[in-house]
């Protein structure tokens, strides 16, 4: 069969376009060269700058010099309490309650607090599992943990490795975990690959875990902003994502945390204590009361008062998504990120399953980085993992059938280049 032409394919991606929009693409401010806009495809590494965050950073700096020191409560947005703020929006993302999600700190930086708190290693019950291929700084994050508490990840790090094809199926996660059995303390699961863009069943999962007296930690860096999220009901213990990738919230942005009320309201599990996790009614006694008192909720695990900074660009990115709703922009991405892989062309190999994508599509191709070379040199942002990956994820807030036609074309033509090969 022959494939459809170039041509042919544009017109489609045009007709999709004006049936199904990108429903804030002018809500941003795109990259461009000296030929146009960009066909930016790598917001599942680092999203664009949402126009409004402009403002949102210069309110903050206008009441920074302003009030100085007063604006912790007579700012625009008052300081103190402006973590509290985004609670609402960050657990309509997530699917959580508004006192079981907080916003603090990087990803990495959450994810070992919150290992202090749920890797409780207890005579037989030490090891902790995860999905491969797992992103580096978690490995780093738990084998640290493991020497610190003198534990070998040699013998305490479940890896479930999927062999050849790279991607994990939910049925070789469950079987890990029931082999485990009562060794196992906790799962440190991506719910999202970074890699292979594959999404894992999280409620699924999760009950697998519990099954076998385990907890269940989700890293939602890839899955926060792409794919919707019930983490409340499908009774997920603790999950950490960050906010600069699909929600838009900037270089380094803040990073978020969701913890079970079942483990946010239990006051006696350890945690670390800092300033901002204590109770609100005594924190300002602080010489008074040597001891810490950590609020029954989320907010807890802070330790130290929000950086303004980094939640102003929140408050502009959480509320495009409140705008349209996770439902709605997960729709779109099945259409949009679906048309794009029935459009490659037939030598592009997709190792993300079709039945588990998210917005992400992971492209295995010879001389990946030539490849993005090329595709750069054709206004076509995407990134490369080394040696043979190209990932491209069209968001649908901001994405048209137009950039990823540009894909599209882009590959086709490298092809009569030669780089395929």
């Amino acid at each position: 069969m022959t494939a459809p032409s170039l041509e042919i394919i544009h017109a489609e991606a045009l007709r999709l376009e004006d049936e199904d929009p990108a429903p804030k693409r002018d809500a941003f401010e795109l990259p461009k060269n000296a030929q146009g806009t960009l066909a930016y495809l790598t917001g599942n590494s680092l999203g664009p700058l949402p126009k409004q965050t402009r403002q949102e950073l210069t309110t903050e700096l206008d009441d920074w010099s302003r009030l100085a020191v007063d604006a912790h409560f007579e700012a625009t947005h008052p300081w103190y309490d402006a973590h509290l703020a985004l609670a609402e929006p960050g657990g309509r993302l997530v699917g959580g309650q508004p006192h079981e999600v907080v916003w603090m700190n990087g990803l990495t930086v959450n994810l070992h607090l919150l290992l202090a708190s749920f890797w409780r290693p207890n005579g037989s019950r030490t090891k902790i599992l995860m999905d491969a291929p797992a992103f580096p700084s978690d490995t780093y994050a738990i084998k640290s943990h493991m020497r610190q508490r003198g534990f070998d990840p040699d013998e305490h790090l479940i890896v479930v490795d999927p062999g050849g094809d790279r991607t994990t199926k939910p049925e070789q996660l469950e079987a890990a975990i029931h082999a485990a059995g009562d060794s196992l303390c906790m799962g440190m699961i991506a719910g999202v690959n970074f890699l292979t863009g594959q999404v894992h069943p999280i409620r699924r999962i999760t009950k697998a875990l519990h099954s076998v007296g385990a907890l269940a930690g989700w890293d939602l860096a890839h899955a926060a902003g792409n794919i919707p999220l019930e983490l409340h009901n499908d009774n997920v213990d603790f999950a950490a994502w960050c906010s600069y990738k699909y929600l838009n919230g900037g270089p380094g942005g803040l990073s978020g945390v969701f913890i079970h009320e079942r483990h946010g309201k239990d006051t006696s599990r350890p945690r670390f204590g800092g300033w901002w996790g204590n109770d609100p009614t005594t924190r300002f006694k602080m010489h008074q009361i040597p001891e810490f008192h950590p609020v029954p909720s989320a907010d807890s695990w802070q330790l130290s008062n929000p950086p303004i900074m980094a939640l102003a660009p929140l408050r502009s990115a959480l509320a495009l998504f409140d705008d349209i709703g996770m439902a709605a922009l997960r729709a779109r991405s099945r259409r949009l990120t679906g048309w794009l892989r029935d459009a490659l062309p037939a030598w592009v190999e997709v190792m993300t399953p079709k039945d588990a994508q998210g917005a992400q599509l992971s492209l295995r191709v010879p001389n990946a980085e030539a490849m993005q070379a090329h595709l750069h040199q054709e206004g076509v942002v995407c990134d490369v993992r080394k040696p043979d990956i190209i990932r491209a994820a069209p968001a649908p807030l901001y994405n048209t059938y137009e950039d990823a036609f540009r894909l599209v074309r882009a590959l086709t033509l490298a092809k009569d280049s030669g780089l395929n090969s």
